[in-house]
């Protein structure tokens, strides 16, 4: 459909118009001399303006972007009228595709396209939230030659760019593969013995365990040849994520569920980096995302950042034996399962200690929770009465965690309790040192 605009133009010489006639001869056939003349200027204006429901629009460019960055999206504008575009576009997205404020400037366009011909245009998205940012109506606004009307049309050209999560932790990963290495073999001397993955043959040398030699390479050269081993690769880690209510708690200006996620990344990195399968569940009372176990020679890590680019909290308590039977439906046995949860105490007490002894008896689990900074820094304040009470109420509130992790661990859990920017790096350092201990 396409309506008539004015400009302020037509609107600034009717006011001259209008002004001598008020003064000089106010009366009906004053007002009918000055505006006749402009009415029609109007419609001649806006018969000769090029038309808006012949263009043609198609898009381009991104679709997807990691949160914090930009995206780049061309929108390809076709004049197919016989007359030339003079106008002004409007690219309509969701309010958080930008930056608060910036949203007017990056999202309008001023064009002139001859006839039969294109133009590309530029919008830059610098989305402030994660999932799927979805094109609107795009709004355009096409003037006549002397400025005074306009047509003006809507037209729908889909598209979507997905934002992604950050993966802040990233910067942690060159270390921790390095740690990785030392582990497994690589710059490290490689074990010898039972629970090991074979690696290759070297030339005995005095000391060596006599049980590793390996007797056919030896017949087949001159030199006593022995085995070398490193640690088993392709466990099975599976990564479950609680969406219910308590992940949607901001922690200073993080939700736990976005902490949550980048320590996920951050693991699944390292994980398939080692060999390991990683499967991720993410659940409330019912599963809102899961990905299989993949080997390390799959992409792993992209379809988790694509599947947690959607995932939200939801308002709702967690149903814990559904959480338990899910897992155990999606885990072989010795698995390592990790569970990114809270470590408040009336959820774990009456939602997770009775289904415990489930996951434990068959799997080695690990807990990962995300702690308040703004608690240890109340338990320290001193000074004034207001300081004392708090301090009083962080203490109290670090010792209902502190017993709340200990009864976890007398269940045989592992349990990592650290701040957002923390959590991804301590949650790696506990995978490595499971491994370093043979425990995975």
């Amino acid at each position: 459909m396409t309506t008539m605009a004015l400009t302020g133009r037509t609107a600034l010489l009717a006011a001259l118009g209008s002004l001598p006639v008020g003064i000089l001869a106010p009366s009906w056939t004053g007002m009918l001399a000055v505006n006749a003349p402009l009415s029609l200027a109007i419609l001649c204006d806006y018969a000769l303006a090029a038309p808006v429901r012949t263009l043609r629009f198609t898009r381009s460019g991104d679709t997807s972007v990691r949160l914090g960055d930009a995206a780049e999206v061309q929108l390809t504008v076709t004049n197919t009228s016989r007359r030339r575009l003079r106008a002004q576009l409007r690219d309509a997205w969701p309010p958080s595709s930008w930056t608060s404020g910036s949203e007017r400037q990056a999202s309008r366009h001023t064009l002139a396209i001859p006839a039969g011909e294109r133009r590309r245009l530029v919008t830059v998205l610098r989305p402030t939230r994660r999932g799927d940012r979805k094109a609107d109506r795009i709004t355009i606004r096409s003037y006549g030659p002397l400025g005074l009307a306009a047509r003006q049309g809507q037209h729908l050209a889909p598209w979507t760019v997905r934002v992604l999560p950050p993966f802040t932790s990233r910067k942690h990963l060159p270390s921790r593969l390095a740690r990785l290495r030392e582990l497994d073999g690589r710059t490290s001397v490689l074990t010898r013995g039972e629970g090991t993955e074979f690696d290759s043959l070297r030339a005995y040398v005095p000391g060596d365990d006599t049980r590793s030699i390996d007797w056919r390479a030896t017949a087949r050269q001159s030199a006593v040849a022995v085995r070398t081993w490193r640690p088993e690769r392709d466990r099975h880690i599976l990564i479950v994520l609680d969406t219910g209510r308590t992940s949607a708690g901001r922690v200073g200006d993080v939700p736990r569920l976005d902490a949550s996620m980048d320590a996920t990344l951050l693991l699944t990195a390292l994980a398939t980096r080692a060999g390991d399968r990683v499967s991720l569940l993410a659940y409330d009372r019912q599963v809102r995302a899961r990905v299989q176990g993949r080997t390390a020679t799959g992409n792993v890590l992209a379809t988790v950042v694509n599947t947690l680019a959607t995932l939200e909290p939801e308002l709702i308590e967690t149903d814990a034996r559904g959480l338990s039977n899910a897992a155990l439906a999606d885990a072989p046995r010795g698995s390592l399962i990790v569970l990114l949860t809270t470590l408040e105490a009336a959820p774990i007490e009456e939602g997770l200690l009775p289904v415990l002894p489930q996951l434990t008896q068959r799997h080695t689990v690990l807990l990962a929770a995300v702690s308040d900074p703004r608690i240890s820094e109340m338990a320290h304040a001193r000074g004034t009465v207001d300081s004392v009470y708090d301090a009083a109420a962080a203490a109290q509130a670090q010792a209902d965690r502190g017993r709340t992790a200990d009864r976890l661990r007398r269940h045989g859990v592992v349990v990592v309790d650290a701040t957002p920017e923390s959590l991804a790096p301590t949650l790696a350092d506990t995978y490595l040192a499971l491994k370093a201990a043979g425990r995975l």
